[in-house]
């Protein structure tokens, strides 16, 4: 598949990451040229300098011949002039991300006007994923979905006392091990996939996600799932009113959530007063400790750091983690503050780059994927339908060599579903579902190689 990428910010160079595990042809187009000469060397991709604006740039890297133009530059209306140009010249897919706010109100417009297949915005994505959380977690917090004859679900640990204190593998081994099996945890706001030989135990307050045959998996539902709705959420504070505490706070108030927001920037507050109705706006620093007393922070049921700053949000997580705040949700864009994540006991991170290239890759992926579901925020879900001409097909899960963030968790097989192990090899009309870490989505893309090179 021919794919241009037309902007190499952050989000730019991490599609182009994913995608150089799938035997795709990426041109990759920017205007600087210190970045594009050392991409050039390291990178193996065609580098274009230049302005993907330009009309004739576009027309001479045969723009009209590409599968998609994924369009991620800092500038909104750059991205949408862009998108409009290479779509008139006869690009057959086109990505946009846009921002701002306004643009949003007119989604349909900018799509139906401009050409656009896909609008991706990492700050809406951002505060639908924590909104879903939130919501979810005080209402029906177990997440049941099915793809076929797979099922998949998320429960509290706490409603499966048996596998307490097991590791993950013996506690598979004392639940019906054969249909219904662990397949992730997250424990203090960070997902994993455990392995065979992973000797961390299953904690009280983690959750869990089971994988399995379908009837087996609804009929763990029924048994484990509380169908008494629980208590909303009713108090959330924010810190940053930028774009992603924007769009949360339009969610949580939506849902019914008393919401406060403190936002340094006087004028950002007049903004944020003026398009949030039911919303508390507070003009002040969010890491001063007496403003978090007045607002009494102790009290709050949910606190959020969406600053513009990843150590500014790590610093605030753990206050309002010592104050008691039952959820405690972090947005942070460095992969490497991971450790430090494990340590301060965060309930949620998010890395809008890593959900932002998530949503653009689906897109992508929908002739090979089934569906897709993202887990928390930090891993996915995704069914994929095995073809004669993929390099997977044939292949056993050992000769797979699979990082430890990516595992096939489950293979349907005609009717039947099973479990696969090391030996297991994988044959063309299976449908598999391969659970990943967004940080690991190179290796889930390499999945759907095919044998002539292309994708699709």
């Amino acid at each position: 598949m021919k794919i241009a990428i037309i902007g190499a910010g952050k989000l730019g160079l991490r599609i182009t990451d994913i995608l150089m595990g799938g035997d795709h042809d990426i041109t990759l187009i920017d205007t600087n040229e210190t970045l594009m000469a050392r991409l050039s060397n390291t990178l193996d991709v065609v580098t274009v300098l230049g302005d993907g604006k330009e009309v004739s740039l576009l027309k001479d890297v045969g723009i009209e011949s590409f599968d998609y133009a994924i369009v991620t530059t800092n500038d909104d209306e750059k991205n949408i002039v862009i998108s409009a140009i290479a779509k008139q010249i006869g690009c057959a897919n086109v990505v946009a991300r846009i921002r701002d706010p306004e643009h949003m109100k007119q989604y349909d417009f900018l799509m139906q006007t401009f050409g656009i297949d896909e609008i991706v915005n990492p700050d809406r994505s951002i505060a639908e994923e924590i909104s879903k959380y939130l919501v979810e977690k005080y209402s029906i917090q177990e997440g049941l979905t099915h793809a076929g004859k797979i099922g998949f679900m998320e429960i509290d640990a706490t409603r499966m006392s048996n596998v307490l204190g097991l590791t993950v593998y013996h506690a598979n081994k004392v639940i019906d091990g054969k249909k219904v099996k662990i397949a992730a945890v997250s424990r203090n706001g960070k997902l994993y996939i455990p392995s065979a030989d992973d000797e961390r135990v299953v904690e009280e307050d983690d959750e869990i996600y089971l994988v399995g045959e379908r009837d087996a998996i609804d009929a763990a539902a029924d048994k484990l799932i509380d169908k008494e709705r629980r208590t909303k959420v009713q108090r959330v504070m924010i810190a940053g009113g930028g774009k992603s505490g924007y769009y949360l706070a339009r969610l949580l108030e939506d849902f019914g959530a008393s919401v406060k927001i403190i936002e340094m920037d006087k004028a950002r507050c007049q903004y944020l007063s003026t398009h949030l109705s039911n919303v508390l706006i507070l003009n002040g620093d969010a890491t001063d400790n007496d403003l978090l007393e007045e607002e009494d922070i102790s009290s709050m049921d949910a606190f959020v750091s969406t600053t513009g700053f990843d150590e500014e949000n790590l610093l605030l997580a753990l206050r309002a983690k010592r104050e008691g705040v039952e959820d405690v949700i972090a947005k942070i864009s460095r992969e490497n503050f991971g450790d430090l994540v494990k340590e301060m006991g965060v309930d949620m991170v998010l890395n809008p780059v890593d959900i932002s290239a998530s949503y653009i890759l689906r897109r992508i992926k929908e002739s090979r994927v089934i569906s897709s579901q993202m887990i928390k925020g930090q891993g996915e879900l995704v069914y994929i339908a095995v073809g004669h001409d993929m390099k997977l097909q044939g292949e056993t899960l050992r000769s797979l060599s699979l990082p430890d963030g990516v595992s096939i968790v489950a293979v349907q097989r005609g009717r039947d579903v099973f479990f696969p192990e090391g030996s297991t090899r994988i044959e063309a009309g299976d449908r598999i579902a391969v659970l990943g870490l967004l940080s690991e989505s190179y290796d889930i893309e390499k999945l759907l190689k095919v044998r002539k090179g292309l994708f699709g």
